[in-house]
């Protein structure tokens, strides 16, 4: 399975995700099947709330699914509608997500767990 994760800066596998998927500068596109990883740069990492569109930055990346660890629930349903399954990512590195992920051990998000806004009572989750 290839799948994306947004990070802060590029250390392969050994990457720390980013807190939020649209606005990461990186994207990793690691393959569970060979641990091979990919960088991308988010070119639309600066963006108003709800006005993002990393799926620009992912186009011909062959993604099967995102692991984040915090996304809007617009995206989420976006996401979904493009054949993308969304997990939640549970551990600090992409290493250890990729491993949790092999034994299908991490979450999918729903759109209700989706952050609806930064400050103001947007009940963001991370």
């Amino acid at each position: 399975m290839r799948i994306c994760f947004p990070i802060e800066r590029n250390e392969g596998l050994d990457s720390k995700l980013s807190d939020h998927f649209g606005s990461a500068p990186f994207f990793l596109v690691a393959d569970t099947e060979s641990d091979e990883a990919t960088v991308l740069s988010n070119s639309n990492q600066h963006h108003s709330h709800g006005a993002c569109n990393p799926l620009q930055a992912l186009q011909g990346s062959g993604i099967e699914g995102v692991a984040v660890r915090g996304i809007g629930a617009g995206a989420i349903v976006h996401l979904s509608r493009c054949g993308l399954r969304v997990y939640h990512a549970a551990e600090e590195t992409v290493r250890e997500n990729v491993e949790k992920l092999k034994k299908n051990a991490l979450a999918e998000y729903s759109p209700s767990q989706g952050c609806s806004g930064h400050g103001h009572g947007g009940g963001c989750c991370h």
